[in-house]
């Protein structure tokens, strides 16, 4: 039986996705392909659906089966080698939840990155001091002082994402409650974010947006939520959206473009860039 990852990269998305569309243009369903590898068809269905890693052997096999040719199927395997290779996050197993594994991944891959952020700066644009009073904020005696830490060192290798040659472009909408719920008694954490802020304001393929409280309530007022888009023709648009004890990833082409309307209606009741950077000034000033 095929070996079971906590969460899976990207490239095993995009390839069981692939393998899918092979089957089905094969003419073949799930428990055809399942009876040539002489496995159960919910393995077959793991494959695709990226449940569990992509076995080598299997996926010779089922490329044979729905006639992929020679070197078409050899260049597929190669890619399945690769997207079987845990990523770079792994180090961080400990602390990192296994709901979570997927979403670093899928931002390390995509090609744009848009959010709504209604109560903290996004973990890729905070500062160290700012992400340890959120998370030290938010552990409910849930980790101690050593796992906070690891915590923090993920999120500010999560960072080295924006300073890479391809990086994607990152649209923040974060609403005005950021700026004025302070995460600590010392001022300079909350000055230093906001220095932060206005740098990654001035940097190529960042964008920062601001929902005012003057323009009332909009359509994102729930929860937050991030939608990844990527260069992948084979990977659809995907809405990750967290709650207290995990998370969802949307990939519906309903529930996406819900997501994206809304995030299209709000950034244009959003403070526009330049307004935006007066505002971080402003708050700049109190601290």
């Amino acid at each position: 039986m095929s070996e079971r990852r906590p969460a899976p990269t990207v490239g095993q998305v995009v390839l069981g996705k692939r393998l899918q569309e092979l089957r089905e243009a094969a003419g073949l369903k799930r428990e055809e392909a399942a009876k040539v590898l002489r496995v159960a068809s919910a393995t077959v269905r793991r494959m695709e659906m990226a449940e569990v890693a992509l076995k080598i052997p299997y996926v010779q096999v089922l490329l044979d089966t729905y006639g992929v040719p020679a070197e078409e199927a050899a260049a597929f395997v190669s890619l399945a080698e690769e997207a079987n290779q845990p990523g770079w996050w792994q180090r961080y197993h400990d602390v990192l939840p296994d709901w979570f594994s997927l979403y670093v991944s899928l931002e390390g891959a995509a090609r744009m990155i848009r959010s709504y952020e209604p109560h903290f700066v996004p973990g890729l644009l905070q500062t160290e001091d700012y992400a340890r009073a959120v998370l030290q904020a938010g552990t409910i005696g849930q980790m101690g002082p050593e796992s906070i830490e690891r915590h923090v060192a993920l999120r500010m290798e999560r960072q080295r994402l924006l300073d890479r040659p391809d990086r994607p472009h990152l649209w923040v909408i974060m609403d005005e409650t950021v700026l004025r719920r302070p995460v600590s008694d010392h001022t300079s954490v909350m000055r230093e974010q906001l220095d932060r802020l206005l740098e990654f304001s001035e940097r190529d393929r960042v964008t920062l947006q601001i929902a005012e409280f003057a323009r009332g309530p909009h359509p994102g007022t729930y929860a937050p939520f991030t939608l990844f888009r990527f260069a992948e023709p084979e990977l659809p648009d995907m809405v990750f959206t967290e709650y207290l004890t995990g998370a969802l990833y949307l990939d519906s082409r309903t529930e996406v473009a819900a997501h994206l309307e809304v995030l299209d209606h709000m950034s244009t009741g959003a403070a526009s860039a330049d307004r935006a950077r007066k505002l971080l000034r402003d708050r700049r000033a109190d601290f």
